[in-house]
């Protein structure tokens, strides 16, 4: 029997870079569009400057 190698190594926790179009943003969330799919993303997880009134 032949010896198994070794399994590849999996990354976990990695960073993904990706272009999307913003369709709406909303006050506590945004709408992106990735290839056909719309995507809602929780405003909470990014540093977005508020307008001041």
């Amino acid at each position: 029997m032949a010896n198994q190698s070794e399994a590849p190594k999996i990354s976990v926790n990695s960073t993904v870079s990706l272009k999307a179009i913003v369709k709406a943003i909303f006050n506590d969330t945004i709408h992106v569009q990735i290839g056909g799919k719309i995507i809602t993303l929780p405003t909470a997880e990014y540093l977005l400057e508020k307008p001041t009134r």
